[in-house]
């Protein structure tokens, strides 16, 4: 016999169970952030009880973990996908024309995912107000996957006299990112200072997306003679 308020007379297949509790915690902490969302809320949502979401993930901060790991997850085929350029082609690192097209692509393919992942971004808005103050708590969990190859990467750009200071290149791309998934989520406050312009369509989010890759490596490599408009 099925418990109240759970659906385990209708299968018990449990990863299929963990999925659709962390389905409901990555919208809950998305709308609410850690601190603003209740084991509660989020049992209700994923229609199961509370104490199997205790089964599960222990207390609220494991469940938030878990939700963490599974993002990381899905967003580390992109990582490995760029690094994998790096290593393949070792001339990015001295040639301005090929750090100025990787660099755009690997931009481009951040916003992109973001744009996709509207929770991703909405947490990242929360952790940001907060402080980033729970995700230091598990930050243990979440090892940096090829930052030794991408920090050497622009040690040889730096050597190649192809980036324009000597400020940390990791920590500027770090700051584009957050620029990739700031813009879309205030869009909404954009649109309150220019009530008639078109920030809302497939057009405009093209073109600030352009804007903003060129915006970014503009300001990080040198511009070579020879490069293409």
């Amino acid at each position: 016999m099925s418990e109240p308020g759970s659906k385990r007379g209708r299968g018990r297949d449990a990863e299929k169970t963990r999925e659709t509790i962390l389905d409901a915690a990555e919208a809950t902490f998305a709308e609410r952030g850690f601190d603003g969302s209740r084991i509660d809320a989020i049992a209700r949502t994923s229609g199961y009880n509370i104490s199997l979401l205790f089964q599960y993930f222990g207390d609220k901060l494991g469940l938030y973990t878990e939700v963490l790991k599974r993002i990381d997850r899905q967003s580390s085929k992109l990582q490995a996908q760029l690094i994998g350029l790096l290593l393949e082609d070792e001339t990015i690192a001295s040639d301005a024309y090929r750090l100025r097209t990787f660099l755009k692509k690997a931009l481009g393919a951040f916003f992109d995912y973001m744009v996709d992942h509207p929770h991703v971004m909405r947490m990242g808005i929360w952790e940001h107000a907060a402080g980033w103050q729970t995700y230091t708590k598990i930050a243990s969990h979440f090892e940096p996957e090829g930052l030794a190859q991408v920090e050497a990467f622009f040690s040889n750009a730096r050597r190649s006299g192809l980036l324009r200071s000597d400020f940390d290149p990791v920590v500027l791309l770090l700051l584009a990112e957050q620029i990739c998934w700031i813009y879309p989520t205030s869009i909404p406050f954009y649109q309150l200072f220019l009530p008639g312009r078109d920030l809302t369509s497939a057009e405009s989010r093209a073109r600030v997306r352009e804007h903003i890759i060129e915006f970014v490596v503009a300001g990080m490599i040198v511009d070579p003679k020879d490069d293409e408009a």
